[in-house]
């Protein structure tokens, strides 16, 4: 039975049972992907459910030409998707989510998108549009950037007041990321507009968890063959969620305490926790666990050797650099963490975590390093990492099987990965990646024991090496 506003009654999993009808648009959230669709969808879909929160349904719009097949997916679908969260033990909880109410592609009609967004019922512009989504020298009029600023201006014009924006992406400091992004895209296109903004727009930092892998053919197949239900575009996600949003709200906000999100004054421990650890740690398994043959994240996660060299880096090098994360303990965070990343109901790829590296590792791992350097504590693992990364890099396995490396910047870094047989320090000498890396002792000499081991022993032996030495 496929998924839509017509079939839910008869669907056989959890579905919603508030009018949709009923329910106003409050949020309009760029990047609808499967992080959304199992995260901020979800809490705004579980409000929904208690009765709360019926006018902030929410309305996607897409500005990449991949969107397209979302907003097909979703029309077809009035809106509607089914989330499937898979249990460490091999159980699921499937739920259609019906908080999304509409879909806009803004290529298609921009000025409907304007509109929406200068309404006085938007009170929330949320987005997730990944760590490479800050850009704003190629941004055009139909672009985050440009759509959202055009809004304010009308909106400062008609006396309207201003919604918060909301950035979900994996960026330390990703509000305030967020605000030099919109400001210096609206000093260069509506003169004063900054202005108005620094006294009317808010843009709370956040964190956000939740492991997503890509929604595979399998998913969908499997969801069809074994409760009936035809999606076009499923979702699935680990049971784990979290979210923790600075309570700066300007035009109001859904009750999100009252389904679990962690409303703070300062979201900056919570945020420096779970990318040093969780997203670094990301980094640390992928490369290794490619270079050893290991596809699926699970199946690295619970090979004893990665877990502990993720342990031993999470303890020796990635925590010292945290402050003081109020109502976290996190040695039982840590412990969680490998648990997670060794769930074989998630099933995300290896592939998907090495993906976009040069966006990853500047904002997750590199700031790790710099404060270790500069407070004189141990580097050798961070490096390692780097290593492994700049070993993927060279688009070749340990079998001599080709890699397809997927980053914005793969035409430019796989050559140079190529040259690093001949000139050790080769990749960590592009300085618009690694600022002054390469001019740092330390971290100079544990990256290149790290490289060489990875060329001359392999993944596996360097890990072993590396967790030898560790003690």
């Amino acid at each position: 039975m496929k998924v839509n506003q017509s079939t839910l009654a008869q669907l056989p999993v959890s579905v919603p049972t508030y009018d949709r009808n009923e329910i106003g648009i409050g949020i309009v959230h760029f990047g609808v992907g499967g992080f959304h669709r199992a995260h901020q969808a979800m809490y705004v879909d579980k409000l929904l459910e208690n009765g709360l929160a019926r006018e902030w349904g929410i309305c996607g719009v897409g500005v990449m030409p991949a969107d397209r097949r979302m907003k097909a997916a979703l029309d077809a679908q009035d809106g509607l998707y089914t989330l499937i969260l898979r249990n460490p033990d091999g159980s699921r909880d499937v739920r259609v989510i019906g908080s999304i109410l509409n879909y806009l592609y803004a290529p298609d009609d921009p000025e409907a998108v304007i509109e929406l967004l200068a309404a006085p019922t938007t009170r929330i512009v949320s987005m997730t549009i990944t760590e490479g989504g800050y850009q704003i020298e190629n941004a055009g009029d139909v672009s985050v950037f440009g759509l959202v600023t055009e809004a304010l201006s009308r909106r400062r014009a008609r006396g309207i007041a201003s919604p918060t924006i909301v950035s979900c992406d994996n960026i330390e400091g990703n509000g305030d990321i967020a605000r030099r992004a919109f400001s210096g895209y609206a000093d260069r296109s509506h003169p004063g507009l900054s202005e108005w903004m620094a006294e009317h727009t808010t843009f709370p930092n956040s964190m956000v968890d939740r492991i997503t892998p890509v929604t595979t053919p399998d998913v969908i197949s499997g969801l069809a063959d074994e409760l009936g239900v035809e999606d076009e575009w499923p979702v699935v996600a680990e049971p784990f969620t979290a979210w923790v949003l600075e309570d700066d709200f300007v035009s109001g906000r859904p009750p999100f305490e009252q389904v679990g999100v962690l409303m703070v004054d300062d979201v900056t421990p919570y945020e420096l926790m779970k990318l040093r650890l969780l997203n670094a740690s990301h980094q640390g398994l992928c490369y290794f666990a490619y270079l050893a043959g290991y596809r699926l994240v699970h199946e690295a996660a619970a090979d004893p050797l990665f877990a502990d060299f993720l342990m031993d880096y999470m303890d020796s090098e990635g925590t010292p650099t945290l402050k003081p994360v109020p109502g976290i303990d996190l040695a039982d965070y840590k412990r969680t963490l490998i648990e997670r990343f060794a769930n074989p109901g998630v099933r995300d790829t290896v592939a998907r975590l090495c993906a976009d590296s040069s966006d990853r590792i500047p904002k997750w791992l590199l700031p790790v390093i710099r404060a270790n350097l500069g407070a004189d504590r141990p580097v050798r693992l961070s490096a390692a990492i780097v290593a492994s990364w700049a070993r993927y890099a060279e688009a070749v396995d340990e079998q001599g099987e080709p890699i397809e490396v997927v980053d914005q910047l793969a035409d430019s870094l796989i050559p140079i990965a190529r040259s690093q047989r001949e000139h050790p320090l080769a990749f960590i000498e592009n300085e618009a990646l690694f600022g002054d890396l390469a001019q740092q002792p330390r971290f100079v000499d544990a990256y290149r024991w790290a490289l060489e081991s990875l060329h001359r022993d392999g993944a596996r032996a360097t890990l072993e090496a590396l967790r030898r030495d560790h003690g």
